[in-house]
């Protein structure tokens, strides 16, 4: 697994450098819905990160949120977003990073987040614990949700009734809130205790896939939004500390329940 490893450190660190090379200087943005953008920085750091990959692991299938797939036969699938925090990236808000999670015969068994503007590396491999820069890394204890600082999804507009219904109730109960527009920042400050706990409604495979592994190997928990383990097709999860997942979980259910 080592050389999994070394392989998507190389290529979220080689990604990461056009990114910072590139923030500022976008050249083009394409809508790929609504309000959902690309930009040819997207696309290339995309291309840098899969041809690292096929350079080692040809046989390994691959997963990309900007069109890099493939047959999705082999037992290994890597799940690679080139650049999470488009939005940000596009509106010069320095919050952005590379997603890479390896998953095999459908577990999540490795994960890489770089982020950039801070050189900050996370890479987690399974019964191998969760690191920052080569130093272990442990979700929070933090036991009682008045305490807690959450994370919350950005998209409201796509389920505004749903969304703020749960947004509420937990609002009710946490110290507070906070939205960063990017996933891989969300799930790495859960990984190293920064933030309690996240609920995420629309998030897809390829912004998630890195935090599943290194959310688990610093003592989190990571679900979908039914309470189950994630599949490369799951699309929302809660991320957490162990201590208040059910509580959390409870409140999600419970208004979903309600709709």
């Amino acid at each position: 697994m080592s050389e999994i490893i070394n392989l998507s450190i190389k290529a979220a660190k080689e990604a990461g450098k056009f990114l910072l090379e590139n923030f500022g200087k976008i050249k083009e943005i394409e809508s790929k819905g609504d309000r959902n953008l690309v930009t040819n920085v997207d696309k290339e750091a995309e291309r840098i990160i899969v041809d690292n990959i096929k350079s080692k692991f040809s046989s390994h299938d691959i997963l990309g949120e900007e069109g890099g797939r493939s047959n999705l036969k082999s037992d290994y699938l890597w799940i690679i977003d080139p650049l999470d925090g488009t939005h940000n990236f596009i509106r010069g808000i320095n919050i952005f990073g590379v997603s890479i999670g390896v998953v095999y015969k459908d577990k999540f068994v490795a994960g890489t987040i770089y982020m950039p503007v801070d050189d900050e590396l996370y890479v987690a491999e399974e019964r191998n614990g969760a690191y920052k820069d080569g130093k272990k890394i442990y979700v929070s204890g933090e036991d009682n949700l008045k305490r807690c600082s959450i994370s919350f999804d950005s998209s409201i507009r796509y389920s505004p009734n749903r969304m703020l219904k749960v947004l509420g109730e937990l609002a009710k109960e946490v110290f507070n809130v906070r939205m960063f527009g990017s996933s891989a920042r969300v799930l790495s400050y859960i990984a190293e205790g920064k933030i309690d706990f996240a609920v995420e409604f629309y998030d897809q495979p390829w912004d998630f896939a890195a935090g599943v592994c290194l959310i688990e190997e610093a003592g989190g928990k990571f679900t979908n939004l039914k309470g189950e383990y994630p599949t490369q097709n799951t699309v929302g999860y809660i991320a957490s500390n162990q201590v208040v997942y059910d509580s959390i979980y409870n409140i999600v259910a419970k208004v979903l329940e309600e709709r």
